[in-house]
């Protein structure tokens, strides 16, 4: 697909007023140069794109395009309780160690896990979700959230500590959030105990 038409031109021409040396075709060719690139290194980098993110159609005036996507990749930062940096990246772009990273059709939600004296309560979103297509399964150390809805899925393994008592499990789903509280178990920590 090339961005240099008559139209565009002449729309170019009003928008810019008169070009000198040729502005408009070397803007154009530019752009045009930064658009094959974009798709070498894309090609390049995603060599293998699930069929899920690839729709192809033909436009109105019979140019062939394909699109790849949604692409998403994010990262949050926060502070432990030891003091260092936690960095938890969400999104369906995975790193495979030195292989490179990978394109998948299932993203990972965003999520954060904040505990407090009496509970370990997980946050996960998942826009575009039903409260039916969501799929929450929890093991001693772990909780698995997955969902799916037309065209979108979710699923990400969320570790949580130890002394969280699952059977104490539960959640609440509201405006593309989920929440999943869970009691402590017998935590005795800061608090004095008579022993006889």
């Amino acid at each position: 697909m090339s961005y240099w038409d008559d139209d565009f031109e002449e729309w170019f021409r009003k928008f810019m007023g008169k070009p000198r040396f040729g502005l408009v075709r070397d803007v154009l060719g530019d752009i045009e140069q930064m658009k094959k690139e974009m798709e070498r290194r894309f090609k390049e980098q995603f060599p293998d794109v699930p069929k899920e993110l690839t729709r192809e159609y033909e436009t109105p005036e019979g140019i062939k395009v394909r699109e790849v996507g949604p692409i998403v990749y994010g990262y949050s930062v926060t502070i432990g309780p030891d003091g260092k940096p936690r960095v938890k990246e969400f999104g369906n772009v995975r790193r495979l160690g030195t292989t490179g990273p990978k394109l998948t059709a299932e993203r990972e939600p965003m999520s954060d896990t904040i505990v407090s004296d009496t509970e370990v309560k997980v946050v996960v979103e998942l826009p575009g979700v039903e409260k039916e297509r969501i799929k929450v399964n929890a093991v001693e150390g772990s909780v698995d959230v997955s969902a799916e809805s037309e065209g979108r899925k979710y699923r990400r393994v969320i570790d949580i500590p130890s002394d969280a008592d699952i059977s104490t499990a539960k959640s609440a789903y509201r405006n593309g959030i989920l929440e999943i509280h869970f009691k402590r178990k017998g935590e005795l920590k800061g608090r004095a105990i008579k022993i006889d």
